[in-house]
Order: C-alpha cells, then sequence, then structure tokens
C-alpha cells in the first residue's frame, strides 16, 4: 500500500521559516511527480509547489521563497518555507502519482495519494 505521511509544520513568527516534509512508504518518489498544496477554511485548495520528470515549479505566490528538496536515502521530499507571511497560514499537503503522461504537475484533481496535511501557523 502506498502511504505519503507527512512531518514538520507548526506556529512561526512572520519573516521566519519551516519545514514540512513528506515520507513515502510503497513508491520510489524520485521516479514520480510530486506536488505541494494548501487549504484554508475561506479559499479553495491552492498550488504550491510541484516537481515534475526532473523540474519545479512554484506558484506566483510563494516563489523565491519556498523551495522543494528531495532525499533519495529517505524516499522523502521536503518544503522549506522562508519568509514566511500571515497569508501563508494554511494547512499544507503533498501529493504524488500523476497518470503516466501528464505533463502538468498542478492538477491536485488527478494526484492518486495524498499526505495527512500539515499545520502552519504565520503570526505577525
Amino acid at each position: 500500500e502506498v502511504q505519503l505521511v507527512q512531518s514538520g509544520g507548526g506556529v512561526v513568527q512572520a519573516g521566519g521559516s519551516l519545514t514540512i516534509s513528506c515520507a513515502a512508504s510503497g513508491i520510489t518518489l524520485r521516479g514520480h511527480a510530486v506536488g505541494w498544496f494548501r487549504q484554508t477554511p475561506a479559499k479553495e485548495r491552492e498550488e504550491v509547489a510541484c516537481r515534475i520528470e526532473g523540474r519545479k515549479y512554484y506558484s506566483t505566490a510563494v516563489n523565491g521563497r519556498f523551495m522543494m528538496t528531495s532525499d533519495s536515502v529517505n524516499n522523502t521530499v521536503s518544503l522549506q518555507l522562508n519568509d514566511l507571511e500571515p497569508l501563508d497560514t494554511a494547512t499544507y499537503y503533498c501529493a504524488a502519482i500523476l497518470p503516466l503522461h501528464a505533463a502538468n504537475c498542478f492538477t491536485p484533481e488527478r494526484y492518486a495519494k495524498w499526505g495527512q496535511g500539515s499545520q502552519v501557523t504565520v503570526s505577525s
């Protein structure tokens, strides 16, 4: 069974940094597209960052502040969140496994597996 288990997140002041990690079992993440998305009760699910075929993409809202990294040894993908702002407060989700030949990794409805979510709260 494929599982994605998230860790990290928490509460931080504006301008601070956090890391969220997504550890996989049952698949090798290196061979799959991985996406990060976030959601708040007031907003629809929002794209944050994703990786497909060796390329990484970031939303305009986080570009230059967030960074995806991979750890092949531990089969983990992480999201480094820097220079955090109160508007970044949300539950963050990792997702993996897109259909074969998918070209766009910012398509949350097409991911097969999701992590359980990590809460990030940024205080002003």
